[in-house]
């Protein structure tokens, strides 16, 4: 966030907010080998969203999060999505939680079909 000049203070809130969001606030001062890998995950998550992008790319976000951990995850991407107006592109094999989204794409045998809107 430095490099896009926010101020230390703003910084350090973006950053415990999301991470106590994401149930890893009490850990921040560990270091990654001390977390697990979902913890390890959810941080990856804090860090991704801290500086607000205009597009979220997302590869698999929820591999290592158990059901209620991985649709927190889902749910903040969507909040992420309306409420700062930013694109969000998740790709995973998880179809547990895609209701959250507006809309969805399913790829089969390499052809990109239109999934259920959910609004």
């Amino acid at each position: 966030m430095e490099i896009n000049d926010v101020p230390a203070r703003e910084a350090r809130r973006r950053a415990r907010e999301l991470l106590d969001y994401l149930g890893v606030g009490a850990r921040a001062a560990n270091l990654p080998a001390m977390l697990s890998g979902g913890q390890q995950q959810r941080v990856v998550v804090a860090r991704a969203l801290a500086n607000r992008p205009s597009l979220v790319l997302a590869d698999e976000p929820t591999a290592a999060l158990d059901s209620q951990r991985g649709r927190q995850v889902m749910e903040l991407f969507r909040q992420v999505a309306h409420e700062q107006g930013a694109g969000v592109l998740v790709v995973t094999h998880d179809h547990r939680s895609l209701d959250v989204f507006d809309r969805t794409l399913e790829m089969e045998d390499g052809v990109l079909h239109e999934g259920q809107a959910v609004c």
